[in-house]
């Protein structure tokens, strides 16, 4: 396995190196200060997950992220001592996988990058075999995580297509939050739902489907979520 941890903090980022390698030994950790060249890093080097500094010196880390999200899946884990719900809520907009407290609890840090690595894993374990879910002209397709609605690639974040994936396959199912947010992020996020909220916008806006009157991905008040098939079949053009 290898990381990229970008932050500004020596001490930060020698005690995020140290939880990683923990976790899985012989972990090979790339750790730089600035946000400067790290998409040029990104395609040097073959990353399986991203440490971000939201608070970066000298750098948006918000942009970054942005910028990191725009060019690769890679799963990206964000840190920062902001933590109002807006906060974290723009540091998912901008495409991070998990937001995490700053100063860093060693054991809360080691469990929720272990939660993240999971999902990419059962991401990559996805039987090649299994058929895409075809409705009206939505097209899932679960072996080669690709959508395409109405004859054109729908570009999704590997949560977004994971959240549309347990939908569909659910279809016409109200699927309730807690069990929606443990499928795509484990039961360590079981009760966040700001973060199944922030996601599930990005994904109405992606699919075209209106957000104040959603048709294609429906809300059942205080319950959870519903794909609704009849829906997606009358949006064919």
């Amino acid at each position: 396995m290898k990381a990229l941890v970008i932050e500004s903090s020596l001490e930060v980022a020698d005690t995020v190196s140290l939880c990683l390698q923990v976790r899985w030994p012989g972990t090979a950790v790339v750790a730089i200060r600035e946000g400067t060249k790290v998409l040029e890093r990104l395609t040097q080097e073959e990353v399986d997950l991203v440490v971000l500094d939201r608070d970066l010196a000298g750098a948006d880390g918000l942009q970054v992220c942005g910028e990191i999200r725009g060019a690769s899946p890679v799963p990206i884990i964000m840190l920062s001592a902001r933590m109002a719900d807006t906060d974290v809520a723009r540091g998912l907009e901008a495409g991070a996988d998990d937001y995490v407290r700053k100063p860093i609890s060693t054991i809360e840090f080691q469990a929720r990058a272990n939660a993240v690595m999971r999902r990419v894993q059962r991401e990559q374990g996805a039987p090649v075999d299994e058929p895409p879910f075809v409705s009206g002209e939505l097209r899932v397709d679960f072996a080669r995580h690709e959508v395409w609605l109405r004859g054109e690639q729908v570009r999704l974040t590997p949560i977004e297509f994971n959240i549309l994936s347990q939908l569909v396959k659910n279809s016409d199912r109200v699927v309730p939050h807690k069990e929606l947010l443990t499928k795509v992020w484990g039961p360590e996020r079981a009760d966040a739902g700001n973060y199944l909220k922030v996601h599930m916008q990005h994904l109405r806006q992606k699919l075209g489907d209106d957000s104040q009157n959603p048709r294609m991905i429906v809300t059942q008040w205080k319950v959870g979520y519903r794909f609704n098939e009849a829906a997606a079949r009358a949006s064919r053009r």
